[in-house]
């Protein structure tokens, strides 16, 4: 989780329950391990920090050495347990959804004789997109990742170079990350009409990554 911007209600959620969490689990932390933690600016895990303590869900005592130790109030446990509880249930809500708008790519593809997939990108909605494979007729051929050094995902072949995969009909993103850069190599390695947008993509935080006529464009299923 790398923005610095907490324009988003739940990426401040998320923010606010990485602080708690980290200083749960280890009341000397430094505030750059915090930041680290958080993923975020040390100015900005500062603010958080700030913030917590005035709605007092965290004490600060001071320690030699100018060492701070931070601890949870009870309204701070309470507060991480209904933040908890939160994410879980986002989370389980997401693992559904998206499973079902990869099934129904999935079933799209089959009905235009695109039986082999490639995926791009490895990360969460990957696993799910893998999932509901397995209870399709499609093959998935890999995963294309640039720089990575996994080479297997499940049984599937992990490579940085499209080429090295042979014989599949489109590409389907299954990226959280860094989505502008991949779609452009995507494009760029086999054009633009091979290329899968689930829905799903469009409607996370991370919308911004496209184009506004990729927004404004359903996902396309053609045959190579």
């Amino acid at each position: 989780m790398n923005t610095q911007s907490t324009n988003n209600p739940d990426k401040e959620s998320q923010l606010t329950l990485g602080l708690l969490q980290a200083i749960d689990n280890k009341d000397d932390i430094s505030q750059r391990h915090l930041a680290q933690h958080m993923g975020v600016a040390l100015g900005l895990a500062n603010s958080y920090l700030k913030r917590c303590v005035k709605k007092g869900f965290i004490k600060i005592t001071t320690a030699p050495a100018n060492r701070y130790f931070y601890y949870l109030t009870p309204q701070g446990f309470s507060e991480k347990a209904r933040l908890t509880g939160e994410f879980l249930s986002t989370s389980l809500t997401l693992f559904r959804q998206s499973g079902d708008v990869y099934a129904e790519v999935f079933e799209q593809c089959l009905e235009k004789s695109v039986s082999r997939v490639l995926f791009a990108g490895i990360s969460d909605l990957t696993e799910i997109a893998y999932m509901r494979s397995l209870q399709s007729e499609l093959k998935i051929v890999g995963v294309f990742q640039p720089n990575c050094s996994k080479e297997q995902f499940f049984d599937l072949e992990v490579s940085g170079d499209i080429s090295s995969f042979e014989g599949f009909d489109c590409v389907v993103m299954t990226s959280m990350e860094e989505t502008s850069d991949l779609l452009s190599l995507l494009h760029e390695a086999v054009g633009e009409d091979l290329v899968i947008v689930p829905s799903l993509l469009l409607d996370m935080n991370y919308r911004s990554d496209f184009s506004d006529a990729e927004l404004n464009s359903p996902p396309k299923v053609l045959v190579k």
